[in-house]
């Protein structure tokens, strides 16, 4: 496959994360047009839930991929809005949980961008862990029994360079590279039971 530039990638993978809901959203207003009130309990919860998930999905793309963002330095907002965007993840019955210790304010991209890939492979609940320690930062996946083994094996490929596949789905994978780099940084992979990253 060609090398596709990663502002595409994430472009697409936005857009695939949004538009399910946007549907939603369309499909309820155009029952609440055919005027059939026996739909109403329906169409409010669609646009409940279709609301929270592209309100905080929205909230957590610009934090994480735009530009110039005043939001970064704001550590409670970060951390609202990574549970926010967690909570629109997968079964609402198996959640995705997080341990946010302290960390470095200049981390903040990084962080949501880990926790963004980490929660993309998580399969049935779990928690990820997010932790400075040494001016190094940790973010784990606690339990590897939960993850699903062919995209993290993806994963580790392409961040080893043995497989560059531009697919839109790994586009926070390929932000997350680049980012590292530019700011001088290092990104492993943890040894043992966790599965997750090393960056310092």
């Amino acid at each position: 496959m060609a090398k596709a530039p990663v502002t595409e990638l994430v472009c697409t993978r936005i857009s695939h994360d949004l538009i399910g809901n946007i549907g939603a959203v369309a499909n309820a207003v155009e029952l609440m047009e055919d005027g059939d009130t026996d739909f109403m309990d329906d169409i409010k919860e669609i646009l409940k839930v279709s609301s929270h998930v592209l309100s905080s999905r929205l909230k957590f793309f610009r934090m994480a991929f735009g530009l110039n963002n005043a939001n970064l330095t704001d550590s409670v907002l970060i951390e609202k809005t990574i549970r926010d965007y967690l909570s629109t993840i997968g079964n609402k019955n198996f959640p995705i949980e997080l341990e946010l210790g302290n960390y470095s304010i200049k981390y903040a991209r990084i962080i949501m961008l880990a926790v963004m890939i980490l929660a993309d492979v998580i399969i049935k609940g779990g928690k990820i862990v997010v932790a400075e320690q040494n001016c190094k930062l940790f973010v784990n996946i606690c339990d590897v029994s939960k993850i699903s083994a062919p995209k993290t094996e993806d994963i580790l490929a392409l961040l080893s360079g043995q497989k560059e596949e531009y697919l839109a789905q790994y586009a926070p994978v390929f932000y997350l590279r680049d980012l590292v780099k530019s700011s001088d940084l290092q990104l492993s992979i943890p040894d043992g039971d966790a599965f997750g990253f090393v960056i310092g």
